[in-house]
């Protein structure tokens, strides 16, 4: 069984930065791509960052130049680095990741609470 295991999320102010981490149990070079997804109260999910891989990567507008996504193949670790955090960005933040078309694999989510 494979697993996910998200850390570091927390509370934090405005303007504040955080790092999540996803540890899997599993070579994360099996996977095309690991991402983050964030869900909100009463919100969708919704895609944040996605690096592939070959190490490209992908953002959401509203993260675009806040978040950076980054992978450490020796550790099979993927990271979140939340900068300039906004009240908006309040969330529970899921890793994921994808072998295919589809997502195979989702972590148990960490709380991230952005203070104004």
């Amino acid at each position: 069984q494979v697993q996910l295991v998200e850390s570091g999320g927390g509370l934090v102010q405005a303007g504040g930065s955080l790092r999540l981490s996803c540890a899997t149990s599993e070579s994360i070079r099996s996977y095309n791509a690991m991402s983050w997804f964030r869900q909100a109260p009463g919100k969708q999910r919704e895609l944040v960052a996605s690096i592939t891989r070959g190490y490209s990567t992908n953002y959401a507008d509203s993260v675009k130049g806040r978040f950076t996504i980054s992978r450490d193949n020796a550790k099979n670790t993927v990271y979140l680095q939340m900068d300039s955090l906004k009240p908006e960005d309040t969330a529970v933040y899921y890793c994921a990741a994808r072998k295919l078309f589809s997502y195979d694999y989702w972590g148990q989510g960490t709380q991230v609470t952005v203070s104004s």
